[in-house]
């Protein structure tokens, strides 16, 4: 096989997972030459193999296996990424496909503009083109900042990646979730040339897996234990100020929110996870000072609840599904007006991911 100029990895842990149709997307839709590393993990492979069918045995695919007794996809696409050569690496997941010269187009990105990342475009399902990284006026293409353009609100690394630029770098191990995040912010704040695919084919995000597996909300550091991984990288550190509020936004949020809400609905009740809220409110607070005041007046109304001697979960819920509400001051304007067209505040933010849905 002709050396490949791109290394996919794929992980798969489930016999039901279709990925044969990752595969398919990947060899029998690109043009430039390719490999695509089948990771099984925890798995025995012959049951991958067998899923593969005719790709089992395609010159461009590669079956490893994985058994490390974890439930994370950290290993199985480190050990991918550990025996990928080819210049580029990408990562997808086992019930996704890329859309047809997904590949090739990232690759004709990259040659243009010498970037070191450049980010897929995608689709989600029946909920269509996903808004996020809301870039500058939704447009943004080329030499892209991670802060301007406000890469974090990109958590997983789905695209393409310089390889050489990034030898080592890996997916957080040990996680219960948020394995992929310090691994993108790295290639976000560190990144050189970062480019968009904004109007190329699609990495397509399917939600039809039959075996995934709920869990209930596990404790609240657990949750955020990927800040340590972040705040350990060599460049968190050098960090400008607006880059780490770019940075803190997005983890507040994305991140808190989704926390906050999920402990609304616990048998304990949010009361008991208080004290563990408002720890990671005040880390936050600290890594990026000032940070909250970029927030919707919605948003500070649920931190006000969950500072409050005692959370009512109804308030919460209710404010929560007030910042949905876009066409109201409460959802678009932070308490400061000074700071209405602040870049990460919720208008300018939530105008640039509209635009770049519509980009196409």
């Amino acid at each position: 096989m002709t050396q490949p100029l791109v290394d996919v990895t794929i992980a798969v842990h489930s016999a039901v997972r279709p990925i044969a149709r990752a595969v398919s997307s990947i060899v029998d839709h690109t043009v430039a030459p390719v490999r695509v590393n089948v990771v099984a993990h925890n798995i025995d492979p012959e049951v991958i193999r067998e899923n593969l069918g005719e790709y089992a045995t395609h010159p461009r695919v590669r079956l490893l296996a994985l058994r490390d007794g974890i439930y994370s996809p950290a290993g199985p696409m480190n050990h991918g990424l550990a025996h990928s050569e080819a210049p580029f690496v990408a990562v997808m997941g086992s019930d996704d496909e890329f859309a047809p010269g997904a590949i090739d187009s990232w690759l004709a990105l990259q040659r243009e503009t010498g970037a070191s990342t450049v980010l897929a475009r995608v689709r989600i399902g029946s909920r269509g083109i996903d808004p996020y990284p809301p870039v500058r006026r939704g447009r943004r293409r080329r030499r892209l900042s991670a802060a301007k353009d406000r890469l974090a609100y990109r958590s997983a690394p789905l695209g393409l990646i310089d390889r050489e630029r990034f030898a080592d770098l890996r997916f957080t191990e040990g996680l219960p979730s948020g394995e992929d995040l310090a691994y993108s912010a790295t290639l976000w704040f560190t990144g050189r040339h970062v480019a968009y695919d904004l109007t190329g084919p699609e990495y397509l995000i399917h939600d039809d897996a039959a075996d995934r597996v709920t869990f209930g909300p596990r404790p609240v550091p657990d949750d955020f234990a990927f800040l340590d991984a972040i705040e350990a990288t060599p460049w968190f550190a050098k960090l400008r100020r607006s880059d780490r509020r770019a940075l803190a936004v997005k983890i507040l949020r994305v991140h808190f929110f989704d926390a906050v809400l999920a402990r609304t609905k616990v048998r304990e009740g949010i009361g008991a996870h208080r004290a563990d809220l408002i720890a990671v409110l005040d880390r936050i607070e600290a890594l990026a000072p000032g940070v909250t005041g970029l927030l919707a007046r919605v948003d500070r109304q649920v931190i006000d609840e969950v500072r409050s001697s005692s959370p009512d979960p109804q308030a919460i819920l209710h404010f929560i599904d007030a910042r949905w509400n876009y066409r109201t001051v409460g959802a678009m304007l932070p308490r400061n007006p000074l700071l209405a067209l602040h870049r990460q505040a919720p208008f300018r933010t939530l105008y640039a991911g509209l635009r770049a849905m519509s980009a196409a």
